[in-house]
């Protein structure tokens, strides 16, 4: 049995519809709160910065609309408003502590915000703040949760996802002018092909980030659309009329970003169509930044026993038992980053099916994943663009070696001589071990004019 003595913690007593509950007396939240912490011992997952700041502008918003409009006082308006902006700037963070595994709606979460927002303006004005009947005014959890999960989504998309992913092209767009005049032998079915020029290569990289961009902007218009003002159901029971509209455009002011109101309050909180299609455009980038890391390690491996044909950074030693062992570890980060969005976006597709009637009942966990997909796929697109594509070297040597050496070279002889005879030739190749310049020479009857001008890689190359 411990010794320790038993440190007792201070606790005030609030109360809800439930009845008493005992708070930790230095909490900024009240009695809903605390008995979500309790009924929700799950794990360590909390909503995320994005998301709290999100929250914050929608409560924001409210405040200063009820209080225009005089469907709250005034001053008792200002003063949450002061206390959600100061929630939205991130200096209660650490007050928001209901786990993600929670009420389907976010519920708890929604209540969350709403005490510590009250207790604020309390303190402030010295008079009660009910988290219901003034913060909460004219919202629903139902509509609240969903318009934070849409603002996270397309601020952190737009500011963090987006500039890395044009980092990230930029790069390859300079490695494959950097690259053009290396001429490297194709690759298809991790067979050899015809010859090619790395820069090529490196221009179809730099054009798959430019279609994920393209495919992400797309998506993000689906989160535009914000669902406040429906309420619990959609119909807008209980939030004033011009309440949404004026809420939403508030918020466009505050975040610098356009938003505005469903086009459909019943499929807006029914449905997560708009993130599901963003999260299908995030795992569409994962599949495209998992092809080029592979390709970029098979073309890195070596030093002397692979292709070899580039010189991958070396940044940290690869082996605890190999002495000089270098890794391409950046590429394997970047792989595993892409494992873990794919994954998230098959939890947020299963989420997505998960809506009964007039309620998805999966929000709180397709926010989380969807935020972590956003912010994992940038930081790891700006790494792998700086500790990686931009040190990138081709062995120029090595890269025409290769060339000479595939028998895919005799493709380019085909015009002149047929396809049959083409593939004799090269089989002969292949099973002399010579090139297929030198067996040309011996058996296709063509001059070594005509065979050096055909079997010339930067002409096939193009």
């Amino acid at each position: 049995m411990s010794d320790e003595p038993v440190v007792e913690l201070k606790t005030r007593i609030e109360h809800d519809s439930m009845g008493a509950m005992a708070v930790p007396a230095d909490a900024l939240y009240g009695a809903q709160t605390a008995r979500a912490i309790e009924n929700f011992p799950i794990g360590s997952l909390r909503p995320q910065r994005p998301f709290i700041r999100a929250l914050g502008f929608i409560k924001a918003a409210a405040a200063r609309v009820n209080g225009v409009h005089d469907w709250i006082d005034l001053a008792m308006a200002g003063a949450i408003e002061r206390a959600a902006m100061a929630v939205a700037e991130g200096k209660y963070d650490s007050q928001f502590v209901v786990d993600v595994f929670q009420t389907g709606s976010g519920t708890s979460t929604n209540m969350n915000a709403n005490e510590v927002i009250a207790h604020l303006a309390c303190a402030e004005l010295g008079q009660e703040v009910h988290p219901n009947d003034h913060v909460n005014r004219g919202q629903s959890s139902n509509d609240v949760f969903p318009a934070a999960m849409h603002i996270a989504g397309v601020e952190t998309v737009t500011h963090r996802l987006l500039p890395a992913l044009d980092i990230l092209e930029r790069e390859f767009s300079r490695k494959s002018r950097e690259f053009h005049d290396v001429i490297k032998i194709g690759r298809t079915h991790l067979q050899d092909a015809v010859p090619m020029r790395m820069g090529q290569e490196f221009s179809g990289y730099a054009q798959q980030m430019r279609n994920a961009v393209e495919r992400i902007s797309c998506a993000l218009e689906g989160l535009r659309e914000l669902p406040l003002g429906g309420t619990a159901v959609g119909t807008g029971l209980n939030a004033p009329a011009g309440f949404a509209a004026e809420t939403i455009a508030e918020i466009s002011r505050c975040t610098g970003l356009q938003f505005v109101e469903a086009r459909n309050h019943f499929e807006a909180q029914a449905s997560k169509d708009a993130v599901v299609f963003l999260s299908g455009t995030l795992r569409t980038c994962a599949v495209a930044l998992t092809k080029i890391a592979n390709d970029i390690r098979w073309m890195g491996s070596g030093p002397r026993c692979g292709l070899g044909e580039l010189k991958i950074p070396a940044v940290q030693p690869g082996s605890s038992i190999m002495p000089g062992k270098v890794n391409p570890v950046i590429a394997e980060s970047l792989l595993m980053m892409c494992a873990q969005v794919i994954g998230y976006d098959a939890t947020i597709a299963w989420c997505g099916a998960a809506g009964n009637f007039e309620l998805n009942v999966m929000m709180p966990v397709m926010a989380y994943d969807l935020i972590e997909s956003v912010e994992l796929l940038a930081a790891a697109a700006r790494n792998f663009a700086h500790h990686l594509v931009a040190g990138l070297e081709a062995d120029r040597e090595r890269a025409t070696g290769f060339v000479e050496q595939s028998v895919a070279m005799g493709t380019a002889l085909v015009p002149d001589i047929g396809y049959e005879n083409a593939a004799n030739l090269v089989k002969n190749a292949y099973l002399t071990g010579r090139t297929v310049r030198e067996v040309a020479i011996e058996q296709s009857g063509l001059s070594a004019e005509r065979i050096n001008e055909l079997l010339d890689p930067a002409t096939q190359a193009g």
